[in-house]
């Protein structure tokens, strides 16, 4: 009886370190929206729109890298797409993979990246909209 307490324990404290995990693991930007993506893209703004899925290792790794360069850069406008629930916006934005950045100065797309994941190609990146 012990061990089955024991191991039930363990299990709860591997449950809940994962969820904590997961939930660190926090978007950057905003959630994509065709009218304020719009908006922003008539002001001139400079854009960066990140596709990406919960469940993908590549985007965990991103994450932190966006969040930095967010913070590093507060004239850029951030768009999260969720790689599996907006279909209509792959399509338009033509992304076949999770872990894409588009890079756009007002309506124009300056660049795009797909899987990297080193902080300095990313900053050369999104600086492409400056």
């Amino acid at each position: 009886m012990g061990k089955t307490i024991m191991f039930a324990n363990i299990f709860r404290a591997a449950l809940a370190t994962g969820l904590l995990s997961l939930a660190s693991v926090a978007w950057a930007g905003q959630p994509y929206d065709a009218k304020a993506f719009q908006a922003s893209q008539a002001a001139g703004k400079s854009i960066l729109v990140d596709v990406s899925a919960p469940w993908c290792p590549t985007c965990k790794q991103q994450r932190p890298i966006v969040q930095a360069i967010e913070k590093e850069r507060p004239d850029l406008v951030v768009y999260e797409v969720d790689f599996d629930t907006a279909k209509d916006v792959l399509k338009q934005f033509r992304v076949q993979y999770q872990s894409t950045l588009i890079v756009f100065k007002g309506s124009k797309e300056v660049a795009r990246s797909t899987g990297e994941t080193d902080p300095a190609p990313l900053r050369a990146l999104v600086a492409k909209a400056f």
